[in-house]
């Protein structure tokens, strides 16, 4: 009993607690922390721990040996010292490349941009890694950051603990250094609220607050648009839309009865949000005035939203929830809910979509890969568990995937490499390698089981 209600506690300080109060100062010079290093931890998909005496453990990292502007760095890198896992084809294509371990803290958010992958902990620092090396990094004094997306015109948006979003750009002399260039919303337009008593919404029962800002933790940021708009949801229950362009906050949606956990943007101009008040909605952008809609309600049930992806061209919803179950809907005249997957015994934490592919990650320290199969003779889609990623000693608490261009990114088979980031709550950040096999050989994978669900006996729509 003692050992769950302690993971319980755990479970509960990363996904409700209380925004720390921090002085707005921002540096772009990497943090100041102690030289010494941990060896990292390498880890192969059988998931056995070997402590202690592994011969797979690195001796601990050199100081003097590497050259690096950031050797006080409390991160650690390590090739994978195990081989990849071979499918039923003897196709080496799954695997874990590296391990990237910090000395303390807990990763909460990560983003890949080109060959840059961005990560962001408990700490006051966002680290930047370039071909799975370190490269730089920069900090705030805001705390926690919660979510990272990068635009396609490089800026850098940073959701923090404080209730505030940071913009951050790379600096064209050196492209290892990041400055600050902004924050949302501007300070001009929040003073300009501030003395309009209309400028003001009531947030609790003896509380007002500037309607465009957030005044809880900011926990999701996605681009939608061509990247024009970005849109953050926060525990305050609202989602916000923002114009990149100029910064400015264009509208706040009060969207649920509690903490927004995951936003997403989607196909056919919807977007996606969920709560931990157990529901998906779906809200429409009207083009006429630009204000949200509500077009309707995917998913009711007791357990937290706490993770969303988007399969846009599949026209596919994925939703992870509490209770460590995915749902997914199918876009059809209506959206229509298509199934469920289970694969972990504990809360799913994040998700993503690449290909056929859908990756979960749980507070169970495991990563689920499933593969989406369209089955002619119903027709109905189905799921296959292709591959169960374990190594993490701690919650997977975030995800990201790129195309592996590696090999031309293609397996010898025929399908396609995936390099999938995962950042966990131990400390570290590990990358790993996974094919998608093509259909030829995903005929070989046995389905999930099917349920209930899977065999559309529980199909809902909205209109």
């Amino acid at each position: 009993m003692r050992n769950r209600a302690a993971e319980s506690t755990k479970l509960s300080d990363f996904l409700r607690c209380r925004p720390a109060s921090d002085d707005d100062v921002e540096s772009s010079k990497p943090p100041e922390t102690e030289a010494a290093a941990i060896p990292a931890h390498c880890s192969d998909l059988s998931g056995e721990s070997r402590a202690g005496s592994s011969p797979y453990n690195l001796s601990p990292w050199n100081p003097s040996a590497a050259p690096s502007p950031f050797i006080r760095s409390p991160w650690t890198y390590s090739a994978a010292a195990v081989a990849p896992v071979s499918d039923a084809n003897g196709d080496y294509s799954t695997g874990l490349l590296c391990s990237m371990v910090r000395e303390q803290g807990h990763v909460y958010s990560l983003a890949t941009a080109g060959d840059l992958l961005y990560t962001g902990s408990d700490g006051k620092n966002i680290r930047v890694w370039k071909n799975r090396g370190e490269f730089g990094g920069f900090k705030s004094s805001s705390g926690l950051v919660k979510a990272i997306v990068v635009s396609g015109d490089g800026k850098v948006f940073t959701g923090h603990q404080d209730g505030k979003i940071r913009v951050w750009r790379a600096s064209s002399k050196d492209p290892a250094v990041h400055k600050r260039v902004g924050t949302l919303p501007r300070f001009k337009d929040f003073l300009m609220s501030s003395v309009r008593p209309s400028g003001y919404v009531r947030v609790r029962r003896r509380r007002s607050a500037v309607w465009l800002r957030h005044f809880d933790a900011v926990s999701c940021l996605c681009l939608a648009a061509g990247g024009r708009l970005l849109y953050s949801g926060s525990w305050d229950r609202t989602l916000k839309v923002w114009r990149v362009s100029d910064s400015k906050c264009l509208e706040s949606v009060n969207a649920h009865d509690d903490a927004v956990n995951a936003v997403a943007a989607g196909f056919d101009g919807l977007v996606f949000s969920g709560s931990a008040d157990g529901t998906v909605k779906v809200w429409r952008r009207e083009e006429a005035t630009g204000r949200h809609v509500a077009e309707g309600t995917l998913l009711r049930h007791e357990s937290a939203v706490t993770a969303l992806a988007v399969a846009e061209k599949a026209g596919v919803v994925y939703s992870g929830s509490s209770d460590g179950v995915v749902d997914f809907w199918v876009k059809r005249r209506n959206m229509e809910h298509c199934g469920v997957l289970r694969g972990h015994g504990k809360a799913v934490l994040c998700l993503a979509a690449a290909g056929s592919l859908v990756i979960s990650g749980s507070a169970d320290k495991t990563i689920c890969v499933w593969r989406r199969e369209w089955v002619a003779a119903a027709p109905e889609m189905v799921h296959v568990l292709v591959t169960v990623l374990i190594g993490h000693e701690g919650p997977v608490k975030c995800l990201a995937v790129e195309e592996d261009s590696g090999d031309g990114g293609e397996t010898p088979a025929g399908g396609r490499r995936w390099a999938v980031y995962s950042g966990s709550l131990d400390g570290s950040v590990k990358v790993w390698r996974v094919a998608e096999p093509s259909a030829r050989l995903s005929l070989l994978l046995p389905p999930v089981e099917p349920t209930a669900a899977t065999r559309g006996e529980f199909r809902r729509a909205w209109a």
